[in-house]
């Protein structure tokens, strides 16, 4: 458990309800694994726009659970905000997508989900 998540910050903010918890988890689930494929997409097509929408949005959560890429999501987010034409954000994007896909199959575990 919590091997490629943290759940510090969100048992604070769920006051350690454990149903809330749960409820924080499953958004994790609905939401996060869907937007980094859209991000892995965007990346791939040069969507300079959808990259920078997609890593704004997982921003928060991947925060709130602590998967440890923040700071390649904030690159990756910034490659597509300011549209940068011959950069490479491939490494930090694979960071990402793999924190994303360890978290999301430790969660289902841990959460029974």
């Amino acid at each position: 458990m919590e091997q490629h998540y943290k759940l510090d910050r969100v048992r604070e903010l769920a006051d350690n309800d454990a149903d809330f918890i749960k409820s924080l988890a499953e958004a994790f689930l609905d939401e996060v694994p869907e937007d980094a494929e859209r991000l892995k997409k965007a990346v791939s097509e040069q969507d300079f726009f959808n990259t920078y929408q997609a890593a704004h949005k997982m921003k928060p959560t991947i925060d709130l659970f602590e998967l440890g890429v923040l700071q390649d999501l904030i690159v990756v987010q910034d490659w597509g905000k300011f549209e940068r034409v011959g950069e490479d954000c491939s490494t930090e994007l694979q960071h990402v997508l793999t924190a994303v896909e360890n978290a999301t199959a430790e969660l289902k575990q841990d959460f029974s989900l």
